[in-house]
């Protein structure tokens, strides 16, 4: 379901910075939106063009950036230098489990590793104001995972970015 209040933080942000609305970014903020995180610029890209074919994948990458700087999106680099982005606007804080096999990522909350976060800052004289946990292995499908099984294996990152879906895990789940 497509965010009143993402496409509300959108207008102010181009408002504010004398930036022209637009049919297509407005499409592409509906796909965004309507996708399942940690989604490519090249997956965006393959969703609106279905919907208007002169939509190209500078724009999206173009209308990405805004969404970053506009606070309704957050890219990461989970790795091989692939770009994924998720959405920052109602979203709660939450950790990564990548899989270096088929790049899988599933998202997490733990508030045990956010207190010894808390407590490892605190003893060094830190006061946190952000962090980003990831960490990476092989999930069980893959092989080498918790329960030892799986396919083994290495797919080239194009069938990963089409490949597992995005889960959540925890802890608790990420909200």
């Amino acid at each position: 379901m497509v965010s009143p209040k993402a496409k509300a933080v959108f207008a102010r942000y181009l408002q504010a910075n004398r930036l022209r609305g637009s049919q297509q970014r407005d499409l592409i903020l509906d796909a965004f939106l309507s996708m399942p995180p940690h989604l490519t610029a090249e997956e965006l890209h393959r969703k609106v063009a279905h919907q208007d074919g002169g939509i190209g994948l500078s724009t999206v990458y173009r209308t990405l950036r805004l969404f970053c700087d506009a606070g309704l999106a957050k890219q990461r680099h989970f790795q091989e230098g692939k770009s994924c982005f998720e959405q920052a606007v109602g979203a709660h804080h939450h950790d990564h489990l990548i899989c270096d096999t088929c790049g899988a990522i599933v998202e997490f909350e733990c508030q045990e590793i956010e207190d010894l976060q808390e407590q490892i800052a605190r003893r060094h004289g830190y006061r946190l104001t952000h962090h980003r946990l990831e960490l990476f292995g092989r999930c069980a499908g893959c092989g080498d995972g918790a329960d030892g099984a799986g396919r083994g294996g290495r797919r080239p990152v194009a069938a990963r970015a089409s490949g597992k879906p995005s889960t959540r895990l925890s802890g608790k789940p990420a909200k």
